[in-house]
């Protein structure tokens, strides 16, 4: 069991997953068809042995209290630890104060009660897999106050725009932290996951309590950067980052199929999610299906091609779906031609007869709409 308290952040305005987040948090978004967004970072913590986790949210948090329940399905020990889900009970009108620090100090008596040595922390929209075992052995052998991790890119003029980018000296201590802003092609892209001391983390939150009621913890790890030892670990895998919606698009069609799939969840490395049991799904006389991802309980009798199609979808006969994503009880009628088009659960399209998007700029279909 590793002896860090793992905490799982809200993230900042720069993250706006325009349609599917107006009507829950990021980390309830559903990906993949049976997965939701915070069951990536939640399984890192989990498989690297952390047993006791709090959940930040935001707000609209009904939809991710049903998705973790008690936790059992992310394999936390019931008896050794526990998945406490945590809100901003004094949230203000205005979004800008409703950072992360807000959070950490209305719910501090749970950080100051903890007997863990380290904290771990770390946002959900970004996706990769990390074992923090690595990164606590690192962070201790290197006596580091504050390890940062971090993924070089080769790609950041259309990618991770908005996000930090740490400037890195040859033993990899941080000297200065900016935003990306497609400047460069070549990038430290820091994942916003940090390893540090509870103590430590306690005196920063106060400390950016007091200095700003604007401050997230990033911001307050940016002003004291030259008074601690601040190290990057490097994420050597890939890292995708969903903090748009042509991000999200992006991400489900790289993993629609069996080996994307296999690529984020390994027997010795799976994703934990919370099962939802029902038939298998239908094929009818007039299906065909290439390279998608489709959960269960579905009813198919028409084309689907490069999709990713969640739980109960209704796809009837001579429609035709390419490059596409279908969230729950979504309802396709006959002769429908959809292309980069996601469709958020419950949605029924009947009377418009083709949609067309791009990778760039999917179309979005509204939660409940019908069209």
């Amino acid at each position: 069991m590793l002896n860090a308290l793992g905490i799982i952040n809200i993230e900042d305005s720069t993250v706006n997953i325009a349609g599917l987040q107006d009507y829950r948090p990021v980390s309830a978004i559903s990906i993949l068809g049976r997965y939701r967004v915070i069951d990536f970072m939640l399984s890192n913590m989990t498989n690297s042995g952390i047993n006791d986790i709090q959940v930040y949210c935001p707000k609209q948090p009904r939809s991710l209290v049903e998705h973790l329940g008690t936790g059992l399905h992310y394999n936390i020990n019931s008896k050794k630890g526990q998945l406490r889900m945590l809100f901003n009970e004094n949230a203000t009108g205005s979004d800008v104060y409703n950072n992360d620090i807000l959070h950490f100090i209305n719910n501090i008596q749970y950080i100051e009660e903890n007997d863990k040595p380290y904290v771990i922390i770390a946002p959900t929209y970004m996706i990769y897999k990390v074992d923090f075992n690595d990164v606590l052995e690192s962070h201790i052998e290197n006596e580091n106050d504050i390890t940062v991790l971090y993924k070089s890119v080769d790609n950041a003029k259309e990618n991770f725009i908005g996000c930090d980018c740490l400037t890195l000296e040859k033993d990899k201590k941080i000297i200065s932290i900016e935003k990306n802003r497609g400047k460069y092609k070549n990038r430290n892209i820091s994942l916003e996951a940090y390893v540090l001391s509870r103590s430590l983390f306690l005196d920063l939150i106060k400390l950016a309590s007091k200095t700003s009621s604007l401050f997230w913890f990033k911001d307050i790890l940016n002003d004291v950067i030259d008074e601690y030892k601040v190290t990057g670990f490097q994420v050597r895998g890939h890292v995708e980052c969903v903090n748009t919606l042509s991000a999200y698009y992006k991400a489900s069609m790289k993993y629609c199929n069996r080996e994307g799939v296999q690529e984020l969840s390994q027997p010795s490395w799976p994703i934990h999610t919370m099962t939802s049991d029902s038939a298998p799904t239908i094929y009818g006389e007039n299906a065909s299906v290439k390279n998608s991802l489709v959960s269960n309980g579905c009813t198919i009798d028409g084309s689907i091609e490069n999709c990713v199609v969640g739980r109960n979808v209704t796809i009837k006969k001579g429609a035709v779906l390419k490059n596409c994503i279908l969230l729950h009880n979504v309802y396709i009628a006959e002769d429908v031609k959809l292309d980069r088009v996601v469709v958020d659960k419950v949605a029924i399209i009947n009377h418009v007869r083709k949609l067309e998007g791009s990778d760039l700029a999917p179309i979005y279909v509204k939660r409940r709409d019908r069209i």
